[in-house]
Order: structure tokens, then C-alpha cells, then sequence
């Protein structure tokens, strides 16, 4: 017996809201990545030095990544306290707005020093929108689905981003193949920028018709709202934070390697063509959308934690294999390359979602998912592009990258070891269903990672 009372037309709306939404936002966000490494260094951190604009422009990218906390903390608990679905419009018109602005904004050669500063402005409206979506899109299909397939359901707002990144870089693809490169950077790239005004229209107009989930909705109607949603889950749900923020960094610290820092190496150092890296970034995204939510599901067949951790195994060698692959200039190597990263991604991000909500009890689930998602961002992707472009300028040597990602999916592993099963009694005791004595996923759900 499932805690969910929500029809199969419900749970597909949910599923459609999460999974639409959040690949607008991040398309929003993944065409700034993008962005970053291929437009900005010489459009806004114009330097003697190529790579030093690089850093710059990584540093702009950082700043996405450490407002998010800021974001989850604000609309995180406002998802506690309100619900989900006001949360979910409130964070997509803040990002679409952002990218939006992005898109007319000044270079540095018309406005000088202003326009990098108003561009990180920019880029911390940004993350402070996504570090809100984060936690609560995962909630939104997680609650309207079932406890039997929490992977699966959970799994629509993991999709988004290589959804957005497909969007973003598809939209790049054809606007830099259809223009010259000057017409590109002069006016070109402004193009998929200003395209976020249309796909948060889109956005919208689905996520306002939505309900909210049958757990917020009985938490309000019981007046059971946490007072002070962040005081408690530091005080009484610390090690499901831990947990959870430990699980996020490795996803992070892979998807920047292989959607963001790719770009700047393979150009840069290798010499391929910045066509040649954004099909194979298309490629690799493509192939995503179809294996997170297959993901999700093994887990609902399969302990979770350990699904999460084998695939951060295989995250961690990964790279030791790709960078020789890459050198010798092959563009087969390079797709390869990045298709396998990716592929090896879906296996920790089809699951992340998940997990993390299951490291909390209903009533500080939209705060402390949001922040765990948010504090593990900062920590991962926040400065793993930077990282990388310096140790990089440092040695001179693609090996110190390779490790510190080992390293990041080390410590997601422990996130796994410290982490729990999820608890359908919490979920039970609010909906009126019977409380199920062991977790619902699978007999090996109890063997622990």
C-alpha cells in the first residue's frame, strides 16, 4: 500500500510540471555556463592574458552557485510554511527575469567596469532562483507520486537540467552555425538569452494551474507548519544534511567537468572546433533525458545508496581515462568521451533526488532538501570550473583536475554511507495511510550502501 492518494492523471501533471519547469530554468542557467566559457572572457573580463578572463568569467559562473543558499533558505522555508506551488512560480519568473536582462546588458567595451558587476548581479538573481527551485521542484513530483516509485517520480526535476543544457546549446549550436563568428559575438549570442522570455511564459502558464502536493496540503490543514524550519533541521535533522549536501557535490564537480570546463580545454588546449564540443555536449544531454528517470527507477528495484555510490565510483576513474582520450584530437574520442561522462552522471543524478528528500521528515522537507541541494552546489559545482582553470594554469597538467574530482566523489560516497532509507510512516501519519514497517523500494532497500 502507497501513502499517495493522487490519481495516475496527477502524478503526470506533477511529473510534467517538474520536469518543464526546471528545464526552463536551467536553460537559463546552462546558457550562462555555457557562456562563460566560450563568450564572457571576451566580452565582459577582457584581458591580455586569455586565460585570466577564463578565471574571471568562472568566477561570474561561481556566483550562480554560492547565492544558492540564499535561495534555499528564503523559499525553501516558504515552501514549508505556503507550499510548493507558489514557490515554483515565484523561482521560474525570478531566473527568466535574470537571464532575461543578461540578454540586453551592455559589454565592457560600451560600459566599462558596469557591466561586469551588473552582469554577477545578474548571475546572483539567478542562483538565488535556482537554489529555491532545486529542493522544491524535487518535492513537487515527489509527493504527488508513490512511495513504491520515489526514484522514478523523483526524477522530472533531474531531467531539467540536461534538458536545459540540450535547449541551451542547441540554441548556441545554431545561432553561432548561422552567423559569422563576428556577428556571434557582437550581436548573435544576445539571441538565446532573450529567448528565455517566451520559454517562461511557457512555463508558467503550466505551473500556475497546479495543486499543491496531498503532504503540504495536509501539514497546512493540521496548522503543522515548522515555526523556524531551518532552526530545526539544524537542530534535529543535522546528519540528514550532511548527508544530503555530501551527495550533491559529486554530480556537481561531474557535470561542470563535462558540460561547463570542457568547453574552455578542448578549445583552448586541444584545439578542437566550439562546434565539435557542443554536439558532443548535445549528444551527451540527449542521452540523459532518457537515462535519469531509468535511473530513478532502478533504485525503486534497488537500494538507492548503493546505485548513488557505484555510479561516484565510476565517476571518480572516469576522468583519468577521458583526458588521454581527448588529446589526440579526435572528434570521435571527444564525443565518446563526453557521452560516457554523462552517462556515468545520470547514474548519481537520476537517484540524487530521491535521496534527498528521503533524508527528511515531511514537515522540514521543502527547507532541508533545498538546503542540502544548495550548500552541496556551492561546495561542488560552485567552484569546480574555477578550480579546474587554475589548477590547470598552475601545472600545466590535466592530472590535479582528475584527482580533485576523485576526491568530490569520495566524499559523496560518505554522504551515501551516512545517509537513510526513506520512512513511509512520516509520510503516512500525515495522509492517513498505513505506516509501512520497512522501506518500500525493495527488500534490499535495508542493506545500507
Amino acid at each position: 500500500m502507497t501513502v499517495s492518494s493522487v490519481s495516475l492523471t496527477d502524478k503526470r501533471k506533477a511529473f510534467s510540471a517538474s520536469l518543464v519547469g526546471t528545464s526552463l530554468e536551467w536553460y537559463d542557467f546552462a546558457i550562462y555556463s555555457a557562456a562563460a566559457a566560450l563568450l564572457f572572457p571576451r566580452l565582459f573580463f577582457p584581458s591580455s592574458d586569455s586565460f585570466t578572463g577564463v578565471i574571471l568569467a568562472f568566477s561570474t559562473y561561481a556566483v550562480g552557485y554560492i547565492a544558492r543558499p540564499l535561495g534555499a533558505l528564503i523559499f525553501g522555508r516558504l515552501g514549508d510554511r505556503i507550499g510548493r506551488k507558489h514557490v515554483l512560480v515565484a523561482t521560474l519568473v525570478l531566473i527568466g527575469a535574470a537571464t532575461f536582462l543578461i540578454g540586453l546588458l551592455p559589454t565592457y567595451e560600451t560600459i566599462g567596469f558596469w557591466a561586469p558587476l551588473i552582469l554577477v548581479l545578474l548571475r546572483l538573481a539567478q542562483g538565488i532562483g535556482v537554489g529555491g527551485e532545486l529542493g522544491v521542484a524535487v518535492l513537487y513530483s515527489n509527493e504527488n507520486g508513490d512511495s513504491a516509485r520515489r526514484g522514478f517520480w523523483s526524477s522530472a526535476s533531474q531531467v531539467g537540467p540536461p534538458a536545459g543544457n540540450l535547449l541551451a546549446n542547441a540554441a548556441l549550436a545554431v545561432i553561432s552555425g548561422s552567423l559569422s563568428d563576428e556577428a556571434f559575438f557582437s550581436w548573435g549570442w544576445r539571441i538565446a538569452f532573450l529567448l528565455s522570455a517566451v520559454l517562461v511564459a511557457f512555463g508558467l502558464w503550466i505551473r500556475i494551474r497546479l495543486e499543491d502536493t496531498p503532504i503540504a496540503a495536509a501539514i497546512q490543514a493540521r496548522g503543522e507548519q515548522a515555526d523556524a524550519p531551518l532552526r530545526e533541521v539544524f537542530r534535529t535533522e543535522s546528519r540528514g544534511l550532511v548527508a544530503a549536501a555530501f551527495s550533491r557535490i559529486a554530480p556537481d564537480v561531474t557535470y561542470a567537468l563535462f558540460t561547463v570546463f570542457v568547453y574552455t580545454y578542448a578549445t583552448m588546449i586541444v584545439g578542437f572546433e566550439r562546434s565539435q564540443v557542443l554536439i558532443a555536449v548535445l549528444i551527451g544531454s540527449g542521452v540523459q533525458i532518457i537515462l535519469i528517470p531509468c535511473a530513478g527507477a532502478l533504485t525503486d528495484r534497488f537500494n538507492r545508496r548503493l546505485v548513488f555510490g557505484v555510479a561516484a565510483a565510476a565517476a571518480a576513474i572516469w576522468p583519468f581515462i577521458f583526458f588521454p582520450l581527448i588529446e589526440g584530437g579526435s572528434g570521435l574520442g571527444l564525443t565518446l568521451g563526453i557521452v560516457t561522462g554523462l552517462i556515468i552522471h545520470s547514474g548519481m543524478y537520476g537517484p540524487q533526488g530521491a535521496f534527498i528528500t528521503d533524508q527528511f521528515s515531511p514537515r522540514l522537507r521543502s527547507t532541508g532538501s533545498s538546503m542540502g541541494f544548495a550548500i552541496g552546489s556551492t561546495f561542488g559545482g560552485a567552484i569546480a570550473p574555477l578550480a579546474f582553470a587554475a589548477l590547470f594554469e598552475k601545472t600545466h597538467s590535466w592530472m590535479p583536475i582528475a584527482v580533485y574530482i576523485a576526491v568530490a566523489c569520495a566524499v559523496s560516497i560518505i554522504g551515501m554511507v551516512i545517509g537513510r532509507d526513506y520512512k513511509a510512516s512520516e509520510d503516512a501519519q500525515y495522509l492517513g495511510a498505513q505506516a509501512q514497517a520497512t522501506p518500500v523500494a525493495s527488500p534490499a532497500q535495508s542493506t545500507g550502501a
